[in-house]
């Protein structure tokens, strides 16, 4: 996994040398956690082999890393993931949703473009946010909505 230095998913790493994946199937949700931090009660505390780890509580299931922090760069850390634990929370099938993939592609371009804003990043998003409006439900246009709000 690569992680950009000064964000706090790399400070956390290399702080507790350990990571927790979230399975989640809410847009809205992946534009919140790439922008903004989630509010502490959006998460719970698992015990991971002696371990206290936090994970959302609205996941659909979770996987704990240990970490192995590999190279450091100038602005990125490559880090070795060893997975120790996993829990399905909830086995439910969700159909595939472009306007679902969009806007999480979308949220990528986004916080790349929120800090260069790279003219060439914001066609992606724009191309991204045509896909959404055309194939989203009601939670990826309320995503799309968030977005705007942070990339403008």
């Amino acid at each position: 996994m690569v992680c950009f230095l000064g964000s706090h998913t790399e400070r956390n790493i290399a702080r507790d040398r350990w990571v927790v994946a979230n399975i989640v199937h809410d847009p809205v949700l992946y534009v919140q956690s790439a922008f903004s931090d989630l509010p502490a009660g959006a998460f719970c505390e698992e015990n991971v082999n002696g371990i206290p780890m936090t994970r959302l509580i609205d996941a659909e299931a979770w996987v704990a890393f240990s970490v192995i922090v590999g190279k450091r760069g100038t602005d990125s850390m490559t880090v070795r993931l060893v997975p120790v634990c996993e829990k399905v929370v909830v086995c439910k099938p969700h159909p595939v949703n472009r306007g679902f993939c969009a806007i999480i592609e979308a949220a990528v371009h986004g916080t790349r473009y929120r800090i260069s804003q790279d003219p060439a990043l914001k066609d992606q998003i724009d191309s991204l946010r045509a896909i959404v409006r055309k194939c989203g439900g009601l939670r990826e246009q309320e995503a799309l909505t968030l977005l705007d709000t942070f990339i403008s």
